[in-house]
């Protein structure tokens, strides 16, 4: 049994959830046990998916019986799975979170009826980008995103969430049409624009010609990875959205973009033509983006920018075309995914207990929820790299292999590396200190809430105090899942490193997945190989990360 035949599934079952739910628009709970009931049965089939491929190896599904490269082709390999599970898993948690939200304010900030559709709908596009083995179906999910995203951005219907999202809708469109126009030239110059079957084909073209199609597809999908300079756009969109809204898009948008990036470079264009402007690009992604972040003093948009500048992580491994990198990327995007959806979580929670998410308006709140205060401190200190938590995992992992690359540009990276993760603790630490640790009279414009009582704000008496709002226990709990979840991924740090190691073997050989595709005589060109002992690419066999 091909076990790709049921990957269709992780598409579909999001959209058919959209469908009911939009059937049972009057019935708001019934809303909320679809839709959840249906992406749970979706992340199961996707960790089946994923255990498959890891003992089983890459599978293609050719859609309605069209043989490549003329069909569409669905393509489950190491890397694709593990970012459906991953993905599957936190837009789950954001959904719980999303719904007990929803519960505890009435529905007023976000519809129920259009939000649950919606939100499935922005699922499966993420689940058919991370499937599609053709370029079009690719520009196709990341079409639902961007209809999807515009319409969960601007819920509610204030202005500025629709300026934030004419924004993001104009940047979207541009990244789109130059995604499209490349598809055209690509298609023009082989005839084809199924992944494998180009795999082939643009070896044959011209060098000028390939490094044109090249730039078109780097720089459309830089724009949705945020990218600089192409990431201008994204801490003035992110931040006006509901906490969600805002913590689903964070997680989970610019890696799909990135996901093209590492998806293309290997398979399409494999070899070094670009890896030095990558490599610059990656660095001014990093410090650019720390920068911006220490600059702010509202958390969701500190946090904004430290998403813009852990993308220069992701681009650095990609950036080295060696296993050790791309494996260290590969992880570090799981990685990234959870915790930065975590954080955006806690600070929807920190928005509703404290009042605010500006640090000039909330103190105290580590007397004032304590809870609140350790679900914080384990994601931030993960996302600033401290051990043993997963984010120095792939931190070191990365800057190992920028070390075994050995060139200058790797070793400015390293540095830039360990700088951004020193600028970036710093930026934690000023959230901390000034949110939880200074006392609630010593903040410039101190909410009400901060002056309660929090005894009696937990007696539930509001009693002249009507900005004391406790937190619901399904957002609570939602939270603390996706941050035992983040603890989860140091814990098994070893297999998860394993399967990106493995996946990174697979994508920089790309015989398993052509001849997943095109069938077990397809022809696999050859690339030229530096020596693995400066990180260049291994025999098919692979290696193991030491």
């Amino acid at each position: 049994m091909n076990i790709a035949s049921f990957a269709p599934l992780a598409v579909i079952l999001p959209l058919l959830g959209a469908a009911l739910t939009f059937l049972l628009v009057r019935n708001s709970h019934a809303q909320r046990i679809v839709s959840i009931v249906l992406l749970a049965l979706t992340l199961l089939l996707e960790c089946w998916l994923l255990a498959s491929v890891w003992e089983g190896g890459t599978a293609a599904v050719n859609i309605g019986g069209w043989l490549p490269p003329w069909g569409i082709v669905m393509v489950v390999d190491q890397f694709s799975s593990l970012m459906l599970v991953v993905s599957s898993s936190v837009s789950l948690a954001v959904l719980i979170y999303a719904t007990g939200q929803g519960m505890a304010d009435g529905d007023q900030d976000a519809p129920v009826s259009i939000f649950h559709p919606t939100y499935l709908i922005l699922v499966a596009g993420v689940s058919n980008a991370f499937l599609s083995g053709d370029l079009f179906n690719l520009y196709v999910g990341f079409e639902i995103l961007l209809t999807a995203s515009y319409v969960l951005m601007t819920l509610g219907g204030t202005g500025p969430r629709i300026r934030a999202g004419v924004t993001y809708l104009v940047v979207s469109v541009v990244s789109s049409v130059l995604f499209l126009i490349a598809i055209a030239m690509i298609y023009g110059a082989t005839g084809t624009i199924n992944m494998a079957d180009l795999a082939i084909k643009l070896a044959d073209l011209d060098q000028g010609t390939q490094n044109l199609l090249h730039v078109m597809l780097l720089v459309a999908f830089g724009i949705k990875a945020a990218v600089f300079p192409l990431s201008f756009w994204l801490p003035d969109s992110y931040p006006t959205a509901p906490a969600p809204v805002t913590a689903v898009f964070a997680g989970l948008l610019t890696k799909v973009g990135v996901y093209a990036m590492v998806r293309t470079e290997t398979l399409l264009f494999p070899g070094d033509t670009f890896n030095s402007p990558l490599m610059v690009a990656a660095l001014l992604t990093m410090l650019v983006g720390i920068l911006g972040a220490l600059a702010q003093s509202d958390i969701k948009r500190l946090l904004s920018f430290t998403l813009v500048s852990h993308i220069g992580y992701m681009v650095f491994g990609l950036a080295m075309s060696s296993v050790a990198g791309l494996g260290a990327a590969v992880f570090y995007v799981a990685h990234h995914i959870t915790i930065q959806t975590s954080l955006f979580l806690v600070t929807g929670l920190i928005e509703r207990r404290g009042g605010s998410s500006s640090v000039d308006r909330v103190a105290g709140l580590a007397k004032l929820s304590p809870l609140l205060a350790v679900l914080f401190f384990i994601p931030a200190m993960n996302l600033a790299g401290i051990p043993p938590f997963s984010g120095f995992l792939g931190k070191v992992g990365l800057l190992q292999a920028g070390v075994q690359l050995g060139t200058p540009l790797a070793y400015a990276l390293v540095i830039g590396g360990v700088l951004t993760s020193l600028l970036t603790l710093l930026a934690i630490a000023r959230v901390w200190n000034r949110a939880f640790w200074r006392k609630p009279e010593d903040a410039e414009h101190p909410d009400p809430v901060l002056l309660a009582d929090p005894e009696d704000s937990a007696r539930g008496d509001r009693a002249g105090k009507t900005n004391v709002t406790l937190l619901p226990r399904t957002m609570v709990g939602s939270t603390l899942g996706l941050v035992i979840f983040g603890i989860g991924l140091t814990v098994f740090a070893g297999p998860l490193f394993k399967v990106a190691d493995q996946s990174a073997v697979e994508m920089l050989d790309r015989t398993s997945y052509i001849r997943a595709v095109l069938g077990v005589e397809a022809p696999v060109p050859a690339i030229s190989q530096p020596d693995p002992d400066t990180g260049g690419v291994p025999p098919a066999s692979g290696q193991e990360r030491k």
